[in-house]
């Protein structure tokens, strides 16, 4: 299973979980996010990341010119697409994406079934929350090409690994503050997720 840790704010942080054995890092270009970052900053650290690191830009209500340039100016890799959009939208966007699935239900899991996503609890702050989702939802369910997201943690992942899912995202579960990685976690998580 992936693993990508999310809401990197500093150097420090995204080279220990890069060096943890995390497979991607995510970005949060939302302004509103007390794990905001800006596009300068977060090329700063983007530009000092060893290679084959997938480098996540989170956008929330952003237009396709606004992801493009941003994406394109801090070398992302793929744009984690936090809002509703349709299909025709998510083709438009220049580069590889993965929408967000704020699930409510379990027919929500099938919202964008044939691409990659990455399925959150519904939460008004668009992630970030620390709520965990229902896991017997999964149950049935292909979740080869999910990513599971919400009130994940060091002491719980392994519960869902049985599940099949493509991969996990942490941020506040890995967190010492909000913004600010414990490294201590981020290496448990890393580790409980890899090695179990």
């Amino acid at each position: 299973m992936r693993v990508k840790i999310c809401g990197i704010t500093n150097l420090r942080d995204a080279l220990h979980a890069v060096e943890s054995g995390a497979d991607a890092l995510g970005f949060v270009f939302y302004k509103q996010s007390p794990r905001y970052i800006s596009p300068k900053d977060a090329k700063k650290i983007i530009d000092k990341l060893p290679p084959f690191v997938e480098r996540v830009g989170l956008f929330v209500d952003e237009g396709i010119e606004t992801i493009d340039t941003v994406s394109r100016y801090c070398d992302i890799s793929r744009a984690q697409i936090h809002f509703d959009v349709d299909e025709e939208s998510l083709d438009a966007i220049g580069l590889q994406v993965l929408p967000v699935v704020r699930a409510q239900e379990k027919e929500d899991l099938y919202r964008f079934k044939d691409r990659y996503r990455l399925v959150d609890t519904y939460s008004e702050s668009y992630g970030g929350s620390g709520k965990r989702l229902n896991l017997e939802w999964f149950n049935g369910i292909d979740c080869s090409k999910i990513i599971l997201a919400g009130g994940l943690t060091p002491e719980n992942v392994a519960q869902v690994k049985q599940l099949g899912f493509y991969g996990v995202d942490v941020s506040s579960g890995v967190e010492s503050v909000k913004g600010k990685k414990d490294p201590l976690k981020v290496k448990q998580f890393i580790n409980n997720v890899k090695n179990l």
